[in-house]
């Protein structure tokens, strides 16, 4: 809104200055599309960094426990083995999968086990 200023009509007569919206219609029109184009690209970047941060929080909590859901990876503790030396073989066929048998990591898995 502005004021406008006061003014002679082309018959003579006087109109007093007064308040009035100078914006038109079509001028709001397109700050609505640029207002959606704004709640657009807000959202959008809402869900990425939403879905980021669960990514790296199933990542954190799968360094954690040892796992990784995407592997074939058996679940085999000191408790599935008879002997040190079955333990051994299976931790040195695939050092990643059977990390969890070595507690200390000095490359010797179940060393309880005799």
């Amino acid at each position: 809104m502005g004021y406008r200023k006061g003014y002679y009509r082309k018959d003579g007569t006087y109109v007093q200055g007064h308040f009035a919206n100078n914006r038109s219609k079509s001028f709001s029109k397109k700050n609505n599309g640029c207002m959606l184009l704004i709640l657009f690209f807000i959202a959008f970047t809402s869900i990425i960094s939403c879905s980021e941060s669960s990514e790296s929080t199933n990542s954190t909590t799968n360094s954690v426990t040892g796992s990784n859901s995407n592997s074939n990876c058996p679940t085999k503790t000191c408790k599935d083995f008879a002997t040190q030396a079955q333990a051994q073989a299976a931790y040195d066929s695939n050092k990643k999968c059977y990390k969890n048998l070595d507690g200390d990591g000095n490359g010797k898995a179940c060393e309880s086990l005799k």
